[in-house]
């Protein structure tokens, strides 16, 4: 071999080695690898929500999902995590308080946190208006607030996600980012996710944990079908490390209530995730498909 073959096979080399692993190769699989986390949302906020979830992991392929401190059932799911501590629980940090009756309001006094709340000192129910009154300081105050809680109860996070996508906005951004990293726990993030931020796309610092892909049903899919819309998900999935966004709950009375004219993720749509993700079909859908199981716990400790 010539010196000039040779300094090009040295520098292929070194090109080939330098390239990052992605994080399905972190995980210790090969890049054909179909990973999943499916993770259930807004534990805390009802019993109906809190019981569903808990006979989802029994009982089902559910097998992630975070809580949300501010509501009124956290403390249930903090006694159910003692009897289940190797559960991948993670934090649902939030800023806003969505439904008609039920309502909840920071963790933080609410003199730190004034931007935060309205004239009955509940969280806003939508993002544009957290956006417009609170400020950066504050949302990282009661965010703070949120996590410590959560510490302080026992409740070690796995991972945080943000309720209502109120963190995914220039003006928030980067009190999520500060906030993994202080904590060391990873982020719920994915380019498509970042591609569906207002305006220009964030900038990620290269040691941010991304995911490859976060999916989730949207009211056109509910009226089309959740069945459907799950199954296609499924045997759709691409290979990489993929999240898939549920939010179950029992159709009872309680949750009926709590989402009052709320037909878009009300009880029905809940009883409906619940029903899908405990079926045989699920099961088999996940199995045929050679899609396995992964948690923000195994993910977690590639930041150690």
């Amino acid at each position: 071999m010539n010196i000039r073959a040779l300094l090009t096979c040295l520098l292929l080399l070194t090109a080939t080695s330098a390239q990052p692993q992605s994080l399905v190769e972190q995980l210790g699989y090969s890049t054909d690898t179909k990973l999943l986390i499916l993770h259930a949302d807004d534990l805390g906020v009802a019993h109906s929500e809190n019981q569903a979830t808990f006979d989802a992991f029994e009982l089902g392929m559910v097998n992630s999902a975070s809580v949300m401190v501010p509501c009124p059932w956290f403390n249930e799911v903090v006694q159910w995590h003692k009897s289940n501590p190797e559960t991948d629980l993670g934090l649902h940090l939030t800023l806003t308080s969505e439904w008609d009756i039920l309502k909840w309001g920071p963790v933080a006094p609410v003199h730190q946190v004034p931007g935060l709340v309205n004239e009955q000192g509940y969280f806003y129910d939508n993002v544009a208006d957290v956006i417009s009154h609170a400020s950066v300081e504050e949302v990282e105050t009661e965010l703070r607030a949120q996590i410590e809680r959560s510490l302080a109860a026992g409740l070690e996070p796995t991972h945080l996600d943000s309720h209502m996508g109120s963190l995914f906005n220039e003006k928030f951004f980067r009190v999520y980012l500060k906030l993994g990293r202080e904590y060391q726990v990873p982020l719920m993030l994915s380019n498509n996710v970042l591609n569906m931020f207002p305006g220009e796309k964030p900038s990620v610092p290269e040691d941010v944990l991304l995911v490859d892909q976060v999916y989730m049903a949207f009211p056109e899919n509910y009226q089309a079908g959740m069945k459907e819309f799950y199954s296609d998900v499924l045997t759709s999935l691409s290979p990489g490390v993929s999240v898939l966004l549920i939010h179950p709950a029992y159709d009872n009375q309680e949750m009926q209530a709590v989402t009052i004219n709320h037909p878009n993720y009300g009880a029905s749509w809940r009883q409906q995730d619940f029903d899908f993700f405990t079926s045989d079909l699920c099961r088999k859908i996940i199995e045929e498909n050679n899609i396995k199981l992964v948690t923000w716990k195994e993910i977690g400790k590639l930041l150690n």
